[in-house]
């Protein structure tokens, strides 16, 4: 796979909350390559392949509504990216998200990593 550029990067996590969105299992697995992980948390076992990532996002669904988010390419490097946003939600938290995400030749992303931290509220 040719070096990602930020256009790539940010169409992959503009698809991606567009399936948070709508939770439709094919969108969810356009994203990730068929042996893919996916880590909710950096130190903990990542869910493993297409079929097991699609199914951990719908167990535990965030309501229509209750959220929005924004995220943007911060580093690339070859077939890496780091990408940083905000994700808030309608009680008043806000997440900064920082994503360590690999990309395999198909395009679709092969490894993720997410690290969140939630803001203190003012």
């Amino acid at each position: 796979m040719p070096a990602l550029t930020t256009e790539q990067v940010q169409a992959w996590l503009d698809a991606y909350i567009e399936a948070w969105c709508g939770y439709d299992p094919g969108a969810i697995g356009e994203l990730f390559d068929e042996d893919a992980t996916y880590a909710y948390y950096p130190y903990t076992e990542p869910e493993r392949g297409r079929e097991a990532i699609a199914a951990s996002w719908l167990e535990d669904r965030d309501d229509v509504g209750s959220w929005e988010a924004s995220y943007a390419p911060l580093m690339l490097a070859g077939d890496r990216a780091i990408a940083t946003g905000k994700t808030r939600y309608a009680d008043g938290r806000t997440f900064s998200n920082l994503f360590i995400i690999r990309f395999g030749d198909s395009g679709r992303c092969s490894e993720f990593v997410e690290w969140f931290i939630e803001q203190p509220r003012a």
